[in-house]
């Protein structure tokens, strides 16, 4: 008699077929957006040709970078109280981010004719990625999970914050301080509003970081993001560098999808939330950011919940409970039976119905 096939058997994901479906889902939400609004998707000031331009020219470099990254010894230090399936990825090459981040912020300099905007915000992002650099170089270097202290990252994000947030005030009008929000609510904040910008830049990209902990969970979950952002700010400059930032993690996936040959590393994460938040602030789409970003920002509460929790258990022996059986929200899932795919494939789904959502309102606004 023959055995019945396990639900998860006749479902079976790979990293391959999640690279395909979004490869597809992205490039089809481009030329979608491109058509409606008119514009033709192979030229320049599209959301289509920019997309398509990066996603082929990380994921061609890849092969040559990759490589590199090996011969000089970039091997990843994995967390020995971690996943025990993740142990096996050590020594898989990690600061991925050195090579999809420059592909997109140069494309996106030429094919926006290097707009101011275009221009600070790749600061800013290029500003995340050297912090993240610095990090992962420490990590290698003393062959251990602590990178530079958390006080100077810290204080490295406020700083290159502060810059971006000085020249926002010195380039734009007044106006800037007043929050849109959906169906044209506006919440003037005043001077309270540097204070909220500096705080979505550092907690964006620390979010992003958090996140970057499955193969292929960060670079789609963010290129998801970055197109979703690019859409509601078309027609900008901005539009094309969001196309760029995410045509180049797609790029990326094909080398990081599970199993994963190369991992982003500090230097992409830190970058890509930075890219997302700058992008957000220049463009009074802080609502947006929220709500795209909120596999970011659910990531983050877990292990905010998990450490508060930990501290408010803790008993006589200095031990305490814990909420998930490890933070951030992905590795519970995967200690609780899931496959990295599966794990990913499901922040995918909710990363597109985010993007959806964020379409939707604004159309009825």
């Amino acid at each position: 008699m023959e055995a019945k096939s396990s639900p998860r058997s006749l479902f079976h994901l790979s990293g391959i077929s999640l690279l395909i479906t979004l490869g597809i889902v992205l490039g089809a939400g481009a030329i979608t957006s491109d058509i409606v609004a008119e514009r033709l998707f192979w030229q320049q000031n599209s959301l289509t040709l920019p997309l398509v331009l990066c996603a082929i020219a990380t994921a061609a470099l890849g092969y040559w970078v990759i490589p590199m990254l090996v011969s000089l010894k970039t091997g990843q230090i994995v967390r020995e109280d971690g996943p025990q399936a993740h142990l096996k990825k050590a020594g898989t090459p990690t600061m991925g981010g050195v090579f999809f981040v420059p592909v997109a912020i140069s494309l996106s300099l030429l094919l926006s004719s290097w707009s101011k905007d275009v221009v600070a915000v790749s600061a800013l992002t290029i500003g995340y990625a050297l912090i993240g650099w610095l990090d992962d170089w420490q990590i290698l270097r003393y062959k251990s999970n602590k990178g530079i202290s958390p006080k100077m990252k810290l204080a490295l994000q406020i700083g290159f914050g502060v810059l971006f947030c000085l020249w926002l005030a010195w380039s734009q009008a007044s106006s800037i301080t007043s929050v849109a929000l959906p169906f044209n609510f506006v919440l003037p904040l005043g001077l309270l509003f540097w204070l909220l910008a500096v705080f979505v830049l550092v907690a964006e990209s620390n979010a992003t970081n958090l996140t970057d902990g499955v193969d292929g969970l960060a670079s789609g979950t963010a290129a998801i993001a970055l197109l979703g952002l690019g859409v509601l700010v078309a027609p900008s400059s901005l539009m094309i560098f969001c196309a760029c930032m995410s045509g180049s993690c797609l790029g990326f996936l094909v080398h990081n999808r599970n199993p994963a040959r190369v991992f982003m590393g500090d230097t992409g994460s830190l970058a890509l939330g930075g890219a997302l938040a700058s992008v957000a602030l220049l463009t009074n789409t802080l609502w947006a950011l929220f709500v795209l970003s909120g596999i970011f920002l659910v990531e983050t509460l877990s292990v905010m919940a998990q450490v508060t929790y930990y501290k408010a258990t803790k008993g006589e022996d200095g031990v305490g409970k814990r909420l998930f059986k490890m933070a951030p929200l992905h590795h519970h899932l995967e200690l609780s039976g899931w496959s990295e795919t599966q794990v990913v494939a499901t922040f995918y789904g909710i990363s597109g119905i985010l993007v959806l959502l964020c379409l939707v309102t604004v159309a009825n606004s």
